[in-house]
């Protein structure tokens, strides 16, 4: 449906429900189509799998602009990018220049960056520091989930997935099937996910209406299973009897937790901007080798790049390097370890050119097939105006 923005607001309810952080106030936003959760996985060999992280330059510049134009919208200060490029430079760099060069067109908004790892430490620790966070699609799932947690509960966390003509809303936490029935689940994140719907299709006085009574009820220390605690509740209620105080408090409002604002169609709109100024467009693409993948069962591997250089020497293909689990072992490298029953063999163009034709890698793949070889998938080698399409 297109859904490709996952919104997860968190907030503390402090001091109703018990939280480290009493000023916590943020709203995670996920790229939701593409990374990892495409879902896009091969088992290549006995012992070896694979899954495919996707990332596209116009779904990163849509998402980026996504999380500008809501900072911008809820009266929000900041939007910190979360990813990490200094070990995947291509695609979390690909998400990571997406991301500066559309905030360049929000000066009034701050913008910032963090690696993945040091910044949900840093979410956990402090998560007063964040307004607005923008990642991909498996970070975003991670960290909503820390975030939640730290909040007081997963289970008080509602969450938006929004598209150009469809919106879909969820609490974060899914489905619990062990506890179904048993009227002991805390619904506060799938009615804080509808009064985000409402508030989506512009009924905004219905859904501050049944904030103000969540909020309110929470309050009087009416409360489910996971939030009770004898020094701040005063009933620990089921699911229908929680709903029920809900229902009955509709008129209510709260003193401190935070009421629902007023709001209105009119709302300031999304930046005009023209993304296709940002995609990359390549002058020039050079297919210069291919990565080509075998099911190597052999146990001994010397000899083996001779044998591929042997076969090779027809071609204007040259076998550049041998890798496993992406270290190289050939040439240079003794791995003194048990290897696995997968290689990955870099073949790149002979001669000044550098630049190579489908034929030649077809050429070698025959080659590779007649004398007993099993390649189990390849990677063609582009450069992009000069600069390598590839991991060195």
């Amino acid at each position: 449906m297109g859904l490709y923005a996952n919104i997860r607001p968190v907030i503390a309810y402090d001091p109703y429900v018990k939280c480290n952080f009493p000023k916590m106030n943020l709203v995670i936003i996920r790229e939701n189509e593409e990374d990892l959760y495409s879902g896009i996985e091969y088992r290549l060999t006995d012992e070896n799998y694979e899954a495919l992280k996707l990332i596209s330059r116009t779904g990163s510049e849509k998402i980026a602009k996504f999380a500008f134009d809501y900072a911008l919208k809820n009266k929000r200060k900041k939007v910190t990018c979360f990813i990490k490029d200094n070990i995947m430079k291509l695609t979390d760099g690909a998400f990571h220049t997406a991301y500066k060069e559309v905030a360049k067109n929000y000066p009034e908004l701050e913008n910032g960056q963090m690696i993945i790892d040091i910044a949900t430490a840093k979410l956990a620790a402090n998560p007063d520091l964040f307004d607005v966070i923008v990642t991909e699609n498996l970070y975003g799932d991670i960290i909503s989930d820390v975030a939640a947690e730290i909040s007081g509960s997963v289970g008080l966390c509602g969450s938006a997935n929004i598209g150009d003509k469809y919106a879909m809303f969820e609490a974060i936490h899914g489905s619990a099937p062990d506890i179904a029935g048993q009227n002991i689940a805390n619904p506060t994140g799938l009615i804080n996910a509808t009064i985000m719907l409402l508030n989506h299709i512009g009924h905004y006085e219905k859904a501050g209406l049944i904030q103000n009574a969540l909020n309110f009820t929470i309050e009087q220390g009416m409360h489910t299973a996971d939030l009770y605690a004898d020094n701040h509740s005063n009933a620990k209620l089921g699911t229908k009897e929680f709903t029920a105080e809900i229902i009955k408090n509709l008129d209510s409002k709260p003193e401190n937790l935070a009421a629902a604002k007023t709001r209105y169609a009119k709302q300031e709109k999304s930046k005009d901007i023209d993304l296709t100024n940002y995609s990359l467009i390549t002058k020039k693409r050079q297919l210069v080798g291919v990565d080509v993948y075998l099911d190597f069962k052999r146990k001994d591997f010397v000899g083996f790049s001779g044998k591929l250089n042997e076969l090779t020497s027809t071609l204007q293909l040259n076998l550049q390097m041998i890798s496993h689990k992406g270290l190289k072992i050939w040439p240079e490298f003794s791995y003194e370890h048990e290897l696995s029953d997968m290689l990955v063999c870099r073949f790149l163009a002979k001669g000044e050119v550098k630049e190579t034709e489908h034929q030649e890698i077809i050429s070698l793949l025959d080659l590779l097939n007649k004398q007993g070889f099993t390649f189990v998938k390849t990677e063609n080698l582009y450069l992009y105006d000069d600069k390598l399409g590839f991991s060195i």
